[in-house]
Formats: C-alpha cells, structure tokens, sequence
C-alpha cells in the first residue's frame, strides 16, 4: 500500500512539475525604450570558421526588417567602421554607447557572438551547427533591452533507425563532404539568424513600429 501510495504521489509531482509554465520574459526595458532603429554590429566570432561573421551579417536585415525595425545597412557600417580605423568586432563591441550613438543616431544596437559554426564529422554523424547569441542595447542610454540565444543544426530531421551501421558511416561521410562542397554552413546560419531575430513568441523580439503587429503581443 505504502508503495502504491508513494507511486502516486510521485505521478502526481510529475504532473504538477509540467503544469509550471516559464517565468514571464522581462519586455519592461524594450516596451519602455521602443527603439524603431537597430544598427548591427560586426558579429564577435568565436568559432574557428572565418567566414562565420560575414555569412551570419548577411542574413541578420531580413527577420529584424520583417520584424518592424529599420536596420542601418551592414555594409554601410562596417565601412564607416573601416574608415575610422576599427576593423575587429570586439573592438567595436567595447566602444562606448554613447560613441555609437554620436556616430550613427541609432535608437538601439545589436551586440551578435558567433559561438559555433562549421561542419564536424563525428563517427555515426555529420553535422553543419551555427549558434549565436545576442543583445540588444539602447544607444540613448546604454541599458539592455533584450537578449537571446539560437542554434540550428543540420541532423535537426535525421532519422538513422534503419540501414545498419555501415550505412550510417557512409551516410555521415557523404554528408560531410556535401556539407563542405556546398557551404552549407552558410544555410544554416540563416535559419539561425531568423530563429534568433524574428519577432513573436516568448523570450524573442517584440515587434518594431514598422510592422501591423507592433504593440498587440500578449506576452
């Protein structure tokens, strides 16, 4: 009895535990800052692949745009950042918020770290990974408004339940080789980028002023 008893009390802690739901996102500092401009900064690259920041800078305009934000054009601000004489991402990254803010007038600035990006070939399996993180800091003040983290994988959809164990080598081998040949790195690093930019859903951006949803989440 004691351990049918002890059985159920377990399940029902099991369900209660799923019944929690997540701490609510802290919007208080972005609904009060309501930045309309975002100016990217040169992503901080922290992965051994040295196309990683410029694959990932090329995709980042699109989800902040549909999200409602202008976005200062990143080609544009890494040669104003040329011309100066600054050309490292970390070196930008220290510059103060008040420098960025004289420099460009940006309501906000997004901070991107690159912490994973590239194929590796591991036995049973190859896999084309990119993670990034992000934060969003108002220029006007220097307070951040928001943060994030995204990874995207290309084994997110592989099924290796049949085929054998030869055929799971030969399989993973292709695909590194296919992977590499095709940069496909660079395609992951987009869904990465929309993953982390895209506005709605809990913990990501809320909506800028530019879009037909601004201010109308119930987070």
């Amino acid at each position: 009895m004691n351990r049918f008893l002890g059985a159920i009390g377990a399940l029902l802690l099991l369900v209660l535990s799923g019944c929690v739901q997540h701490k609510p996102y802290d919007y208080s500092a972005l609904r009060e800052s309501k930045p309309k401009s975002i100016l990217v900064l040169p992503a901080v690259n922290k992965s051994v692949e040295v196309q990683a920041s410029g694959s990932l800078l090329s995709q980042v305009a699109y989800p902040l745009a549909e999200s409602g934000y202008y976005v200062y054009p990143v080609a544009v601000v890494e040669e104003t950042f040329r011309q100066n004489g600054v050309t490292e991402a970390q070196d930008i990254h220290n510059l103060s918020y008040k420098k960025l803010y004289d420099i460009f007038g940006a309501d906000s600035a997004l901070y991107l770290d690159i912490t994973q990006y590239g194929t590796q070939y591991q036995i049973i399996n190859s896999d084309t990974r990119v993670s990034a993180t992000a934060r969003l800091v108002d220029l006007r003040t220097g307070k951040q408004l928001w943060n994030g983290i995204a990874t995207a994988s290309s084994t997110e959809n592989d099924n290796y339940s049949s085929g054998g164990l030869v055929g799971i080598l030969i399989s993973a081998a292709i695909s590194q080789i296919a992977n590499t040949i095709t940069d496909r790195s660079h395609d992951i690093a987009g869904i990465t980028t929309n993953r982390l930019l895209s506005a709605g859903g809990y913990g990501h951006l809320l909506y800028g002023p530019r879009s037909e949803f601004y201010g109308k989440e119930k987070l």
